[in-house]
């Protein structure tokens, strides 16, 4: 028996269970989507726990039931269909993490990323086109931090801190840790050296930083020297390499952070001698921030950005 429908009653349109037969298993698309954003097949078995062989498979499969050839060549590169469907793919899997009734943002992304600034410049920046290039449909915006004094924006969606770890107020994960070692100019070695042993750094000028302090070098340099109370001192990397290669003194920088200056030669290092840094970097959200799942795949990607 036919029942008319209530007037100005709106029916749901019914799903064609036909339909169902041209969507693809939600296990290939994951493994497109890791495969695309990783550029590797061991990296992707490792992140969704299947083997090799069956990141190969599922990505077969995936191209069967579209009926299209979605990477390019042996790097993974994508093809120009493969590129459109990311972003679909993307935007579903997206859909399916949020809840029922949890409003959307449209199909871009806006991600405010507040960083310390040589991270920034040196570990950050020079990565980001990757990241742009796998995730095309998040925009990001740079805000700077500074490092021990947790100073940052207050709508920063993420936060790289450098510090202890020890954070109350934000759940956090360790991006990277570093080692340190007396970095000089070579215009001071011309001036001051040559400067072949620890002991030698006596009397010249030393260049200090709340970040890093001379004591731990000095002691694993068998030195019984105490923090130094005089000299310049400068509360950010950048302007500690930048006052070193300008010649004002020996600073003691971390080598991830220094590779710039160490890379164009307005730094060398003074002694084969490294030290762990007590800190680290961290990445910070607050509660719930890693349900968008943009955060979350910035925050995988940078991991392995700067540890890779």
């Amino acid at each position: 028996m036919n029942h008319p429908r209530t007037q100005g009653q709106r029916q749901s349109p019914a799903f064609d269970s036909r339909a169902a037969r041209r969507i693809p298993p939600i296990q290939c698309l994951l493994t497109f989507e890791a495969l695309a954003r990783l550029r590797s097949v061991t990296l992707t078995a490792e992140e969704l726990s299947v083997t090799p062989s069956a990141v190969s498979h599922r990505v077969r499969q995936l191209e069967e039931v579209l009926g299209t050839q979605l990477f390019g060549r042996s790097d993974f590169s994508l093809t120009t269909e493969g590129t459109n469907y990311l972003q679909q793919v993307r935007e579903g899997l997206g859909a399916l993490q949020r809840f029922p009734n949890q409003p959307t943002s449209g199909g871009r992304r806006r991600l405010k990323i507040a960083v310390t600034p040589t991270f920034a410049r040196c570990l950050l920046i020079p990565r980001l086109a990757q990241f742009g290039a796998a995730y095309p449909e998040i925009d990001i915006a740079l805000q700077v931090s500074i490092p021990l004094l947790d100073v940052v924006a207050e709508d920063a969606d993420l936060i790289v801190r450098y510090g202890t770890g020890h954070y109350a107020d934000v759940e956090y994960m360790e991006l990277a840790r570093d080692v340190y070692t007396p970095l000089a100019s070579p215009g001071f070695l011309r001036q001051y050296g040559p400067i072949e042993e620890p002991a030698q750094l006596e009397g010249l000028p030393l260049l200090r930083s709340p970040l890093e302090a001379w004591q731990p070098w000095f002691k694993a340099a068998g030195l019984d020297w105490p923090e130094p109370q005089e000299g310049s001192q400068f509360n950010d990397v950048g302007l500690l390499c930048d006052a070193a290669s300008a010649g004002l003194g020996v600073a003691p920088v971390r080598l991830k952070l220094g590779a710039p200056w160490l890379d164009s030669s307005t730094l060398v290092r003074l002694f084969d001698l490294d030290v762990p840094s007590p800190n680290a970097h961290y990445l910070c959200w607050r509660t719930g921030t890693m349900e968008r799942w943009e955060c979350n795949a910035f925050a995988q990607w940078l991991h392995k950005a700067v540890n890779s």
